[in-house]
């Protein structure tokens, strides 16, 4: 237990699983940039794209009551101590529970909301006129049932995840986008609304993705088994630990429904602006932070359930050191390259330089807090590993419900871009509290390592930055604007690349070296 070699697994594991699934997030948000491109292309940034945007409202709203952080950072853990003490039996048992329970409450507030669809769009959008109220409602009763395939197939990949299987994780947004993409080029056309082709993909990439992924995977590995027993201990005790998730939030999730709701109040094309920013801002932040977490979460949870408490805050603090370096380089690029990207990405067909001037603002707003967003997912998972899931999400709440001036005066005050330093700062706030109370409760992470990465982090980052900021600006036409992002990007990698091996911290270093060692390989 105690030899170097031992030690090494855990993060050698992490690390594995972490390259899969940013490989995957970095595919899967490139294929996001090809279907947004495709909706700014067909739609532009207008009443019909704020209306597909705020038809996600109600429907994101069920998936994270349900099971958007429940099923992930609640069921897995105690899945995978029922495998860690060779409980087959009761591991089993809580698998058919809680896909019997949730399969249900989820059936049913599907259909209670697709009915009620029309008042609930009325309540959240009351500035959108009648007819985009009313589009609006049609494309959210077309999206609602994908919620019902994203839960049933998160707790069956819930499963493979314990089991240290993410190849269905991997391949779930890529299938889901590749969908949306499908439907907004082939099926588009054959509606009176371009939009409403999107939404049907959305639907069909629910199906294929969360869904047949993880099920297919399954097979012959987990007995696929429903039990509807809304009483049963095992179900009560997953409530127990899934309740504050369910109920709670935090601003990982109500920073985009407060850009809907109050960029909604701010006039046509607002919230369509700030979903196309925040898509880009969150490439780095899926790549980084969610890849990372989610190979982390498994790791942790076994090291916890099998009492290596010191093992897991190293993994911790090594995790959140490489998070860190990583967000805060991906921050600069997103902040210089802001204007290029939206250029190249969605300046096409109905999307204008107007708007491309607003989004590449809003962007570059929204990219100061990726370091946030991403030490955010970590941190939040060394409470999770422990089963605490009431206190961060207090934390989280209260931030969140304190955050609600910070989008209204700002809001009024500064308009699209008060609403985007709104959400950066909240998050700030928000990593921050919680790094302070995982150290108070658990005795880690220790801040004053953290610190100094981040220190090493601005370091390795600014330089770069600098020297893409001074390259000249100006492009006439969608060529230019193209090489010009090329190279900009390139100059940048190159910068950081040997930022990090002068000046990085260990872990970032060993990352890189990994990475590149494995492609040398592969090309060998």
């Amino acid at each position: 237990m105690g030899d170097g070699r031992s030690e090494a697994q855990p993060t050698a594991r992490v690390g594995r699983a972490a390259v899969l699934l940013a490989t995957s997030m970095l595919l899967s948000r490139i294929l996001g940039y090809a279907r947004e491109a495709v909706l700014a292309y067909r739609v532009g940034a207008g009443a019909q794209t704020d209306a597909y945007y705020a038809a996600f409202q109600i429907p994101d709203l069920l998936n994270y009551l349900l099971a958007g952080g429940a099923l992930s950072i609640a069921f897995v853990p105690l899945y995978t101590q029922q495998l860690a003490r060779d409980d087959a039996a009761a591991a089993e048992h809580l698998f058919a529970t809680v896909l019997g329970g949730l399969g249900v409450v989820a059936l049913t507030a599907t259909a209670l909301l697709w009915w009620f669809a029309e008042p609930l769009v009325a309540v959240q959008f009351p500035r959108f006129d009648p007819a985009t109220q009313a589009l609006t409602a049609h494309l959210t009763r077309i999206v609602l049932p994908a919620q019902v395939f994203f839960i049933v197939g998160g707790i069956v990949n819930g499963t493979l995840l314990a089991r240290n299987r993410f190849g269905p994780t991997a391949a779930a947004p890529l299938l889901y986008n590749g969908a949306i993409i499908v439907g907004g080029v082939f099926l588009a056309p054959h509606f009176d609304l371009s939009v409403e082709g999107f939404a049907w993909g959305a639907l069909a990439g629910a199906v294929l993705g969360p869904f047949l992924a993880p099920l297919l995977d399954a097979r012959g590995r987990v007995r696929l088994r429903i039990r509807v027993a809304f009483t049963d201990r095992t179900f009560l005790n997953y409530l127990v630990v899934a309740a504050p998730l369910m109920l709670g939030q935090t601003l990982l999730t109500v920073d985009e429904w407060y850009g809907r709701w109050f960029g909604a109040l701010l006039g046509t094309g607002t919230v369509a602006h700030l979903g196309y920013a925040r898509r880009l801002m969150l490439v780095p932040v899926a790549v980084v932070g969610q890849a990372i977490a989610a190979a982390a979460l498994p790791t942790l949870s076994r090291l916890w359930a099998e009492k290596r408490r010191d093992e897991l805050d190293r993994i911790v603090l090594r995790t959140l050191q490489a998070g860190v370096v990583l967000g805060m380089c991906a921050a600069a690029a997103c902040v210089v390259l802001a204007r290029p990207l939206v250029q190249v990405f969605y300046q096409h067909g109905a999307f204008t330089a107007d708007d491309s001037t607003s989004v590449a603002a809003i962007l570059a707003i929204l990219a100061l807090s990726v370091p946030a967003w991403v030490v955010q997912q970590i941190a939040a998972r060394a409470f999770y590993a422990r089963g605490d899931t009431l206190r961060p999400m207090l934390l989280g709440t209260g931030v969140a419900l304190a955050a609600i001036p910070l989008y209204l005066v700002f809001g009024r005050q500064m308009g699209v871009l008060g609403l985007a330093a709104a959400g950066s700062l909240g998050m700030t706030i928000n990593a921050v509290a919680t790094l302070a109370l995982a150290r108070w409760l658990h005795g880690g992470p220790r801040l004053g390592d953290l610190l100094r990465s981040a220190g090493r982090a601005l370091l390795i980052a600014a330089g770069p930055a600098i020297a893409v900021a001074l390259l000249p600006m100006e492009v006439h036409s969608m060529r230019q604007a193209t090489i010009s992002l090329l190279c900009r990007s390139l100059l940048f990698t190159v910068l950081v690349t040997v930022g990090i091996f002068k000046f990085g911290d260990q872990p970032v270093r060993q990352v890189l070296q990994q990475t590149l060692r494995r492609r040398w390989n592969r090309r060998g």
